[in-house]
């Protein structure tokens, strides 16, 4: 089964090629796919330069609009897609999410339709977060299973496998989110149509390097956008 590894980055200097280097290093064949938006820091030309050692497990497209981490997400997914990839993962740069249990994603995504690496199934296992910024994402995603009433503890969360039926299905031209709330909408798409999730129980690790990308407008997409959520659902315009 092919396997690719989809890593968004803006400015992931610190990070990338340790990462990289963290995911091909696995015993399971992973395939990697950047997409970097530009990053003025050299992001993609660290990348350009481990391709020469990977050049068949490494790839990389460079975006010229920095619109969002969904908009990121997409078009990777469309990469993937057009490239017959089975099962299509979604992983930050910077280490909060731990490579290894990507492997786990993948056998769990093996008797279901999605899999999400989920701080939250099991109590809460979050490190190095702010206490705020944890209660933030823990009750948000409380406030989206309630709403949108997904069985799923992490909504929010952002490590994820995809079997390629889901993308193929979900209907990728009608995602409209950008942050947060791109991975609410993800989950509720694949929840209404009928699709299996299941959660497999992380812990996250706040980044040592790099900046975060956290900001009040995604936080406000991910509040406001679950209403907008739930009444298209209501009206059957989803």
């Amino acid at each position: 089964m092919k396997k690719l590894v989809i890593i968004p980055t803006y400015n992931e200097i610190e990070n990338i090629e340790k990462i990289i280097l963290a995911v091909l290093g696995l015993n399971e064949d992973f395939h990697v796919l950047v997409v970097d938006d530009s990053s003025p820091d050299g992001t993609a030309h660290a990348v350009q330069r481990l391709q020469q050692q990977f050049p068949a497990h490494l790839h990389l497209s460079v975006r010229h609009v920095k619109d969002g981490l969904g908009k990121a997400y997409i078009h990777g997914f469309r990469w993937a897609l057009s490239r017959d990839y089975d099962y299509i993962f979604e992983m930050d740069a910077d280490f909060s999410h731990n490579p290894q249990d990507l492997i786990r994603l993948y056998q769990a995504c093996e008797n279901a339709d999605m899999s999400v690496g989920s701080r939250y199934s099991r109590g809460v296992n979050v490190v190095n977060w702010p206490m705020g910024r944890v209660l933030l994402s823990y009750f948000a995603s409380k406030y989206v299973r309630l709403i949108l009433g997904i069985p799923v503890h992490d909504t929010t969360a952002g490590f994820v496998c995809f079997s390629r039926r889901v993308l193929e299905e979900i209907g990728l031209d009608k995602i409209k989110f950008k942050g947060y709330g791109f991975q609410v909408e993800m989950k509720f798409r694949a929840y209404k149509k009928g699709f299996r999730i299941v959660e497999v129980p992380i812990i996250f690790t706040n980044r040592e390097l790099g900046t975060s990308k956290m900001n009040g407008g995604i936080i406000h997409e991910a509040v406001f956008g679950v209403l907008s959520l739930k009444w298209k659902s209501i009206i059957g315009t989803l």
